[in-house]
């Protein structure tokens, strides 16, 4: 029993460690992981390797939804996990994909090539910039609050999908058999007038669906879920294709997003007047 006593005594006098708890670093180690396989991308892209180099574009584009929701979900959130999350993403979103487009057929172009490169890793930039300045950007009193749910311009994520599109289509027709499509696709003008909208888009001013606040009718909710199974399958036997098809799906959503933005936009309005309107 003193025995006991004495090692319960050395317990409560050990001081305890002090420092971060784990819970709260998963969300940086997650970043941390997104920003290697972006790297790692550059590194299979050297070696003339499309495919691992575009599948780890894709896991970093998964590992972005998921460090910012972690962190949430966990209470973790700070200002250096967010100035980390947008360093990870310039590597992994702007520097990473125009350079794996350039290796892979802007380099023909010779000098001209690379200027599509240069101007979408700057619109990244910009775009990451622009959203880290909205974060403590003060509100204008008496301004119509700005919808729920819309980014400005197209995310970093699926401004990169949609760069590396010309890769995925190629690859898909690659495995079709249809060479020459797929060489087709993979003509430089090809890719540098998709680098080059894309770049447009990401500083574009245009309202794009975040889907965090997207409320599904009751009614679509079986149907929804059977097209995202379709889609795994799809993703299972034919990933290029089902790639490819999801950046196409994305670039249709973005005009229905700016009619759903202008549609709250005007009811908002329509209310703050309502508000502001003397009685009687």
């Amino acid at each position: 029993m003193a025995e006991i006593r004495r090692f319960r005594l050395a317990r409560q006098r050990r001081p305890r460690m002090s420092g971060q708890s784990f819970n709260r670093l998963l969300p940086n180690i997650l970043t941390m992981l997104g920003l290697c396989a972006g790297m790692t991308a550059i590194r299979f892209a050297m070696d003339d390797r499309w495919e691992p180099a575009v599948t780890l574009i894709v896991v970093a584009t998964f590992i972005d939804g998921l460090d910012g929701r972690l962190a949430r979900l966990l209470q973790a959130t700070s200002r250096f996990g967010a100035e980390f999350d947008s360093l990870s993403d310039f590597l992994c979103f702007g520097v990473a994909p125009a350079f794996i487009l350039y290796l892979w057929s802007l380099h023909e172009a010779r000098g001209f090539g690379f200027i599509p490169c240069l101007l979408f890793a700057a619109c990244m930039a910009l775009r990451l910039a622009r959203f880290n300045a909205a974060i403590d950007a003060p509100v204008a009193p008496g301004s119509v609050p700005r919808p729920p749910g819309f980014f400005t311009g197209v995310p970093a994520p699926a401004g990169a999908g949609l760069a590396l599109f010309p890769i995925f289509a190629s690859l898909a027709f690659e495995g079709w058999g249809l060479d020459r499509t797929a060489h087709a696709v993979r003509h430089p003008v090809f890719a540098a007038v998709v680098l080059v909208l894309v770049a447009g888009l990401l500083v574009s001013t245009l309202p794009t669906w975040s889907f965090k606040n997207f409320k599904v009718p009751s009614h679509v909710v079986l149907p929804l879920l059977l097209g995202a199974a379709s889609y795994a399958a799809l993703l299972v036997a034919e990933p290029w294709a089902a790639l490819a098809a999801a950046g196409i799906l994305y670039a249709i959503m973005i005009p229905l997003s700016l009619r759903s933005y202008r549609r709250l936009r005007a009811e908002a309005t329509r209310r703050l007047a309502e508000a502001e309107a003397p009685a009687g």
